[in-house]
């Protein structure tokens, strides 16, 4: 019996409890709620339904837990139901309701965990979005890490996903960056307000490499050759530093075929068209304190010269034109103000601002030895995706960033998370997985072989726990996926590893010496395989390799 089983169970029962005693059922919640309670000598699950319920249907609360209980203690699978608190219900499962979670596992390999919770959303997740004009600094490179395992994630859910990298192609920032290049390739000092460190000198010769005549040409084509030729290859750099750590896109849109396609003035006419445009002070500008905006924005600017939120506004549109029912923007902890922004936007073009969901990543900081580290070798002034990986590799950088929740700034100590040690989150549980492979390969040797047909013998409260847990597997990704934090895929791999452990410290799974295989021995072998599954399972969507050796 899965938890999912138990809580149709509990409403089932619940409904005819309420009817029995001629109380309102319609007062049953959409969905009941079952947990795992922290004191595993409370139950194996418990539930406080009785207590969502008492008031209204004007019962008392532990009295309702009371007929709940007895009409549960005669439910097969139940083997007991107690009474506890102020009403909440405590659950024993039998061994053979139990088991049944293993062979769910095994069954649905490397789909176990999916559902069709999202099926038939068509989102749009855009995420690391960086500036062409240098490598991808850690804070991107903590979106980089979560928005990859976010697809991931909401696709476990029947969501269809398109990942999107909206490339920033258009505006100063890239006229600063043109000119770093030159002065570069001329030798001079970086101007005040460029880009410094050695990856800039790079490209700049790069440039000269395929043009040798550029610093000769005119001074617009000069301009317009190292522009071109140098946001190429400092995007190519950025993708393959991508695709490198794991993560790929769908879909690149770039910043200026918002202005060069026509799309900004088609999205400023359709706010025309609304009432949402006005004019003032011989600027364009959008009514978007109308729709909850701390202030109206400008458009177009009085010298002729398109906002940066018209490109904002283009791209949301272009990407409702699409087909995208909710367009998820992953943003860094200086753009608090776009989340009233783009609602707004959408409100103003008529669209429904629940299709626009703003995620806001907290900072990152690196830490060596209890200091923290600041300079990039390649960057100069900012530590870098390529630095964090040279540093402590793919999987333990995708993992550290991955594991806390995006709003919380975090510390990544790089001689934790380089060590081969429990105390390394990412090791600890890709040991799990290792181990449990070897002992797949031991067993092999000996004629072992998994099988589900004695699971009943599973009955040590170590066996009880595991089984459990990894059940809890599906409503794990469901509420990760609902609340976008992945982070909890990460968080249940830990307390899982940790139940295989001490299971694996407690139940010897193969024969020893002269000794036989029996049935047991097969039987937990079953149940290591299906933790072994969820274990490589939860990795994947979190981009992290599942080791067979360590």
């Amino acid at each position: 019996m899965t938890p999912a089983d138990l809580a149709d169970l509990l409403k089932s029962t619940a409904a005819a409890v309420l009817a029995q005693h001629g109380l309102d059922a319609s007062a049953l919640p959409e969905t009941v709620t079952v947990e795992r309670p922290r004191n595993p000598e409370h139950g194996d699950y418990a539930t406080n339904l009785a207590l969502q319920l008492g008031k209204k249907v004007g019962a008392n609360p532990r009295e309702l837990a009371g007929w709940l209980a007895a009409a549960l203690a005669d439910t097969a699978g139940i083997s007991a139901a107690d009474v506890a608190g102020p009403g909440f219900v405590n659950l024993r499962l039998k061994a053979s309701a139990q088991n049944v979670i293993v062979t769910n596992v095994l069954t649905a390999g490397a789909t176990y965990g999916h559902s069709e919770t999202l099926a038939g959303r068509n989102i749009n997740l855009e995420f690391v979005s960086a500036n062409p004009t240098g490598p991808i600094h850690i804070g991107g490179t903590r979106w980089a890490a979560v928005g990859d395992a976010l697809g991931r994630l909401l696709s476990t859910q029947g969501a269809a996903v398109t990942r999107e990298y909206y490339f920033n192609d258009h505006g100063a920032q890239i006229d600063r960056f043109t000119s770093s290049l030159i002065a570069a390739a001329k030798g001079e000092p970086t101007p005040e307000d460029g880009y410094a460190g050695d990856y800039i000198k790079d490209i700049a010769a790069q440039v000269l490499a395929k043009e040798p005549d550029a610093l000769g040409l005119p001074e617009d084509e000069m301009c317009e050759t190292f522009r071109a030729i140098g946001v190429d290859l400092m995007f190519a750099h950025i993708k393959q530093s991508l695709h490198d750590f794991g993560t790929d896109f769908d879909v690149y849109t770039h910043e200026d075929s918002m202005h060069t396609s026509g799309r900004v003035e088609q999205a400023i006419a359709r706010l025309r068209e609304a009432g949402s445009i006005y004019e003032k002070d011989g600027a364009t500008w959008l009514r978007t304190t109308d729709y909850g905006d701390d202030k109206d924005r400008v458009v177009i600017k009085s010298d002729g010269a398109p906002a940066y939120v018209a490109a904002d506004i283009a791209y949301y549109l272009d990407k409702r034109q699409r087909g995208f029912d909710l367009c998820i923007y992953m943003l860094g902890a200086d753009h608090h103000g776009y989340i009233a922004r783009l609602k707004a936007v959408a409100a103003a073009l008529g669209e429904d601002p629940t299709t626009v969901e703003v995620l806001i990543g907290q900072m990152v900081n690196l830490v060596r030895e209890g200091q923290p580290v600041r300079m990039s070798k390649r960057a100069g002034t900012v530590i870098t995706l390529d630095d964090l990986v040279e540093a402590i590799g793919v999987d333990a950088a995708r993992y550290s960033l991955i594991r806390s929740s995006v709003d919380s700034p975090i510390d990544i100590d790089l001689e934790l998370w380089s060590s081969a040690s429990n105390e390394n989150p990412v090791y600890y549980v890709q040991y799990a997985h290792a181990r449990m492979s070897a002992l797949a390969r031991n067993a092999a040797e000996l004629g072992v072989v998994p099988s589900t047909e004695n699971l009943k013998l599973l009955n040590h409260d170590k066996e009880g726990t595991l089984i459990r847990n990894i059940g809890e597997f599906p409503r794990v990704l469901k509420t990760a996926a609902a609340l976008r934090e992945p982070h909890r895929v990460s968080r249940y791999l830990e307390d899982l590893a940790g139940d295989y452990h001490r299971f694996y410290d407690s139940c010897r799974v193969l024969p020893q010496g002269d000794e036989a295989p029996n049935d047991l021995h097969g039987a937990r072998l079953a149940l290591c395989a299906a933790t072994r599954q969820v274990i490589a399972n939860g990795l994947g969507i979190l981009g992290v390799s599942a080791p067979e050796r360590m």
